[in-house]
């Protein structure tokens, strides 16, 4: 006599209508992963690959031709590496900045005992529909004496209203009164319980705060674009976005090609390897805190 696992049990008493609604799940999640992941995979294999094959439209699944004459250039280009360095250093000390701030103000508005925490939260809301506009905080940058440095990149959006929220709603949810009341018999000031006992129970928010503003910064060209006149300041997503629209630093990296087909083909292999070596920090990084970024997402999101 045949013996039924629960697994068969399960699948034997599922309906053909249970099995039909699972296959049309299946093939819309698997259309929408291809729909998302194909342009980056096009991006790759087109980096690598003979321009006139992409222009031919031979390049699709596979690269053709394959040159590693743009990323020999891009390499070469002092511009890139100076962006390089420039976006590690404002995408560092401005996180660094952000989720200070960030963590601090969502602390302190889960207190229960911060008087006027709702009126301080309405202004707070109040910043996330209506702002100065950009030439009023323009003047205000300009005032400070912020133009041309790095702080006009920092300093204006050092806190996300709503990354405080996040962070809040966790704090609230997850650091019981107790625990402070416990602490505080114990001699332990406000201060002392936010850095040894918040902070380490707070990594997976820390950590979702840490990606969502490093995320933001690298990939921020706007303020630099308004604040920074000095080209040796331009984080890389401006010298990207130079070459993918003004196409001025794929110009001076060509200068040495006779031919203008020449140029125009190896500006495109340029154009399609700044996209890839843009990204790439990013994509090495996130594998790290994808754990605390989902969980810190659905705790400081979801409950209160």
């Amino acid at each position: 006599m045949r013996v039924l696992t629960s697994n068969q049990k399960k699948n034997s008493r599922r309906s053909k209508e249970d099995r039909v609604f699972d296959l049309i799940n299946v093939i819309l999640v698997a259309i929408i992963t291809v729909m998302v992941i194909y342009p980056l995979y096009f991006i790759v294999i087109a980096s690598i690959s003979d321009p006139n094959m992409i222009y031919a439209g031979k390049v699709w699944l596979w690269p053709k031709e394959i040159t590693f004459e743009g990323y020999e250039r891009i390499f070469r280009d002092n511009k890139i590496w100076i962006g390089y360095k420039n976006s590690i250093i404002y995408t560092f000390v401005g996180t660094i900045v952000n989720v200070s701030f960030t963590l601090m103000a969502a602390y302190a508005l889960s207190r229960k005992d911060l008087y006027g925490r709702n009126i301080i939260m309405v202004f707070f809301l109040f910043t996330m529909f209506f702002s100065g506009g950009l030439i009023p905080t323009y003047l205000v940058v300009k005032n400070l004496g912020l133009l041309n440095t790095m702080w006009a990149l920092i300093l204006p959006k050092a806190v996300a209203v709503w990354n405080v929220i996040v962070a809040r709603t966790y704090f609230q949810t997850t650091i019981p009164d107790e625990l402070l009341e416990a602490a505080k018999i114990d001699g332990c000031t406000n201060a002392k319980f936010f850095w040894k006992i918040v902070l380490p129970l707070s990594k997976p928010i820390v950590a979702v705060m840490v990606l969502f503003y490093a995320v933001g910064h690298w990939n921020s060209y706007f303020d630099a674009l308004i604040y920074l006149n000095n080209e040796n300041l331009y984080p890389l997503q401006l010298i990207l976005r130079n070459i993918l629209i003004q196409n001025e630093s794929a110009a001076q990296m060509v200068r040495d090609v006779s031919s203008y087909a020449a140029q125009q083909r190896v500006a495109e292999l340029i154009k399609y390897g700044v996209i890839i070596v843009a990204s790439v920090p990013l994509l090495i990084v996130y594998p790290f805190v994808q754990k605390y970024f989902v969980k810190g997402v659905m705790i400081g999101g979801v409950k209160g």
